[in-house]
Protein backbone atom coordinates (compact mmCIF):
# COMPACT_ATOMS: atom_id res chain seq x y z
CA UNK A 1 0.00 0.00 0.00
CA UNK A 2 2.89 2.68 0.82
CA UNK A 3 4.67 1.47 -2.74
CA UNK A 4 1.36 2.14 -4.32
CA UNK A 5 1.11 5.77 -2.50
CA UNK A 6 4.84 6.73 -3.16
CA UNK A 7 4.25 5.54 -7.00
CA UNK A 8 1.83 8.03 -7.35
CA UNK A 9 4.33 11.04 -7.66
CA UNK A 10 5.63 9.10 -10.73
CA UNK A 11 2.48 8.61 -12.12
CA UNK A 12 2.16 12.65 -13.94
CA UNK A 13 -1.55 12.13 -15.64
CA UNK A 14 -2.88 10.52 -11.79
CA UNK A 15 -0.73 13.40 -10.26
CA UNK A 16 -2.14 16.25 -12.47
CA UNK A 17 -5.72 14.68 -11.66
CA UNK A 18 -4.83 14.84 -7.68
CA UNK A 19 -3.52 18.18 -7.74
CA UNK A 20 -6.77 19.45 -10.00
CA UNK A 21 -9.12 17.83 -7.07
CA UNK A 22 -6.95 19.48 -4.24
CA UNK A 23 -7.40 23.27 -5.76
CA UNK A 24 -10.78 22.93 -7.00
CA UNK A 25 -11.90 21.57 -3.18
CA UNK A 26 -9.34 24.89 -1.57
CA UNK A 27 -11.48 26.81 -3.79
CA UNK A 28 -14.55 25.38 -2.74
CA UNK A 29 -13.30 26.20 1.28
CA UNK A 30 -12.00 29.16 0.30
CA UNK A 31 -15.69 29.95 -1.09
CA UNK A 32 -17.36 28.73 2.86
CA UNK A 33 -15.77 32.02 4.16
CA UNK A 34 -16.90 34.76 1.76
CA UNK A 35 -20.21 35.97 3.61
CA UNK A 36 -23.33 37.00 2.13
CA UNK A 37 -23.69 40.82 2.32
CA UNK A 38 -26.13 42.64 4.26
CA UNK A 39 -25.74 40.59 7.29
CA UNK A 40 -24.43 41.20 10.74
CA UNK A 41 -21.73 38.69 11.70
CA UNK A 42 -21.21 38.90 15.00
CA UNK A 43 -24.93 38.64 15.60
CA UNK A 44 -25.08 35.10 13.22
CA UNK A 45 -22.35 34.13 15.12
CA UNK A 46 -24.05 34.67 18.62
CA UNK A 47 -26.85 32.46 17.21
CA UNK A 48 -25.08 29.75 16.11
CA UNK A 49 -23.51 29.31 19.26
CA UNK A 50 -26.40 28.84 21.27
CA UNK A 51 -27.81 26.47 18.59
CA UNK A 52 -24.91 24.16 18.71
CA UNK A 53 -26.31 20.28 19.60
CA UNK A 54 -29.48 21.56 17.53
CA UNK A 55 -30.54 20.82 14.24
CA UNK A 56 -29.23 23.87 13.21
CA UNK A 57 -25.80 22.42 14.24
CA UNK A 58 -26.37 19.30 12.45
CA UNK A 59 -26.90 21.61 9.46
CA UNK A 60 -24.16 23.80 10.00
CA UNK A 61 -21.73 20.38 9.91
CA UNK A 62 -23.38 19.55 6.90
CA UNK A 63 -21.83 22.55 5.37
CA UNK A 64 -18.52 22.98 6.29
CA UNK A 65 -19.24 26.34 8.66
CA UNK A 66 -20.99 27.89 5.59
CA UNK A 67 -24.17 28.14 6.94
CA UNK A 68 -23.10 29.30 10.36
CA UNK A 69 -21.35 32.31 8.67
CA UNK A 70 -24.12 32.66 6.16
CA UNK A 71 -21.44 32.42 3.18
CA UNK A 72 -21.78 32.42 -0.50
CA UNK A 73 -21.74 28.63 0.09
CA UNK A 74 -24.19 28.31 2.71
CA UNK A 75 -26.62 26.14 0.49
CA UNK A 76 -24.40 23.97 -0.10
CA UNK A 77 -24.98 21.27 -2.70
CA UNK A 78 -28.06 20.04 -1.39
CA UNK A 79 -30.30 21.83 -4.17
CA UNK A 80 -28.18 20.13 -6.75
CA UNK A 81 -29.07 16.59 -4.85
CA UNK A 82 -32.48 17.56 -4.26
CA UNK A 83 -32.93 18.24 -7.97
CA UNK A 84 -31.27 14.70 -9.21
CA UNK A 85 -33.95 13.12 -7.00
CA UNK A 86 -36.79 14.70 -7.98
CA UNK A 87 -36.21 14.19 -11.94
CA UNK A 88 -34.73 10.20 -11.21
CA UNK A 89 -38.38 9.78 -9.44
CA UNK A 90 -39.78 12.11 -12.24
CA UNK A 91 -38.40 9.27 -14.41
CA UNK A 92 -40.79 6.41 -13.49
CA UNK A 93 -43.86 8.61 -13.72
CA UNK A 94 -43.14 11.14 -17.02
CA UNK A 95 -43.03 9.04 -20.16
CA UNK A 96 -40.86 11.48 -22.25
CA UNK A 97 -38.17 11.59 -19.12
CA UNK A 98 -38.08 7.68 -19.16
CA UNK A 99 -37.78 7.83 -22.47
CA UNK A 100 -34.78 10.34 -22.10
CA UNK A 101 -33.55 7.69 -19.77
CA UNK A 102 -33.10 5.02 -22.11
CA UNK A 103 -31.39 6.80 -24.80
CA UNK A 104 -28.53 6.77 -23.64
CA UNK A 105 -25.37 9.28 -23.80
CA UNK A 106 -27.90 11.88 -25.44
CA UNK A 107 -31.11 11.23 -22.65
CA UNK A 108 -28.44 11.46 -19.98
CA UNK A 109 -26.66 14.82 -21.41
CA UNK A 110 -30.25 16.13 -21.68
CA UNK A 111 -31.64 14.95 -18.16
CA UNK A 112 -28.48 16.38 -16.35
CA UNK A 113 -29.42 19.83 -17.96
CA UNK A 114 -32.53 19.45 -16.60
CA UNK A 115 -31.26 18.56 -13.28
CA UNK A 116 -29.39 21.60 -13.52
CA UNK A 117 -32.36 24.31 -14.16
CA UNK A 118 -34.25 22.23 -11.10
CA UNK A 119 -31.16 23.00 -8.97
CA UNK A 120 -31.21 26.68 -9.91
CA UNK A 121 -35.17 26.76 -9.42
CA UNK A 122 -34.82 25.08 -5.95
CA UNK A 123 -31.93 27.34 -4.91
CA UNK A 124 -34.23 30.55 -5.58
CA UNK A 125 -36.77 29.34 -3.43
CA UNK A 126 -34.49 28.14 -0.77
CA UNK A 127 -32.31 31.16 -0.88
CA UNK A 128 -35.18 33.35 -0.86
CA UNK A 129 -36.68 31.39 2.63
CA UNK A 130 -33.95 32.19 4.09
CA UNK A 131 -33.90 35.54 3.59
CA UNK A 132 -36.76 36.13 5.18
CA UNK A 133 -36.08 33.54 7.85
CA UNK A 134 -32.70 35.64 8.46
CA UNK A 135 -35.04 38.74 9.07
CA UNK A 136 -36.57 37.52 11.54
CA UNK A 137 -33.80 36.05 13.20
CA UNK A 138 -32.42 38.12 16.45
CA UNK A 139 -28.63 36.54 18.93
CA UNK A 140 -29.86 35.87 22.03
CA UNK A 141 -28.81 39.10 22.92
CA UNK A 142 -31.40 41.05 20.88
CA UNK A 143 -29.47 42.03 17.87
CA UNK A 144 -30.75 41.82 14.50
CA UNK A 145 -28.78 39.47 12.28
CA UNK A 146 -30.28 41.34 9.80
CA UNK A 147 -29.59 45.19 10.40
CA UNK A 148 -31.63 46.31 7.20
CA UNK A 149 -33.74 44.35 5.21
CA UNK A 150 -36.37 44.24 2.69
CA UNK A 151 -36.70 43.45 -0.86
CA UNK A 152 -33.32 44.77 -1.38
CA UNK A 153 -31.88 42.03 0.41
CA UNK A 154 -33.69 39.31 0.09
CA UNK A 155 -33.17 39.93 -4.08
CA UNK A 156 -29.58 40.16 -3.11
CA UNK A 157 -29.50 37.19 -1.04
CA UNK A 158 -31.40 34.75 -3.71
CA UNK A 159 -28.79 36.30 -6.49
CA UNK A 160 -25.46 35.55 -4.05
CA UNK A 161 -26.88 32.26 -2.74
CA UNK A 162 -28.01 30.77 -6.20
CA UNK A 163 -24.35 31.75 -7.64
CA UNK A 164 -23.07 29.89 -4.94
CA UNK A 165 -24.63 26.86 -5.65
CA UNK A 166 -24.39 27.02 -9.36
CA UNK A 167 -20.54 27.60 -8.85
CA UNK A 168 -20.68 24.58 -6.42
CA UNK A 169 -22.50 22.45 -9.10
CA UNK A 170 -19.66 23.68 -11.58
CA UNK A 171 -16.60 22.50 -9.27
CA UNK A 172 -18.31 19.02 -8.91
CA UNK A 173 -18.56 18.17 -12.27
CA UNK A 174 -15.20 19.64 -13.23
CA UNK A 175 -13.78 17.41 -10.23
CA UNK A 176 -15.95 14.61 -11.54
CA UNK A 177 -14.80 15.17 -15.30
CA UNK A 178 -10.82 15.99 -14.65
CA UNK A 179 -10.13 14.96 -11.24
CA UNK A 180 -10.52 11.86 -9.25
CA UNK A 181 -13.61 10.53 -7.75
CA UNK A 182 -17.14 11.70 -8.06
CA UNK A 183 -16.83 15.58 -7.73
CA UNK A 184 -20.24 16.25 -5.61
CA UNK A 185 -19.34 13.37 -2.88
CA UNK A 186 -16.18 14.96 -2.32
CA UNK A 187 -17.59 17.62 -2.06
CA UNK A 188 -20.31 17.08 0.74
CA UNK A 189 -16.77 14.70 2.58
CA UNK A 190 -14.85 17.82 2.45
CA UNK A 191 -17.71 19.97 3.89
CA UNK A 192 -18.51 17.29 6.84
CA UNK A 193 -14.64 16.70 7.78
CA UNK A 194 -14.12 20.54 8.10
CA UNK A 195 -17.05 21.08 9.99
CA UNK A 196 -16.33 18.24 12.32
CA UNK A 197 -13.46 19.54 14.52
CA UNK A 198 -16.31 22.49 15.16
CA UNK A 199 -19.25 19.72 16.17
CA UNK A 200 -17.09 17.84 18.49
Amino acid sequence: MIGGIQNIGKIPELKKKILFTLLMLAVYRLGCHIPTPGIDGAALSAFFSSKQGTLFGLFDMFSGGALSQMSVMALGIMPYISASIILELMTVVVPYLEKLKKEGDQGRKKITQYTRYGTVVLSVVQGFGIAVGLENMSSPGGVLIVPVGGWGFRILTVITLTAGTAFLMWVGEQITERGIGNGISLIIFSGIVAGFPVAV
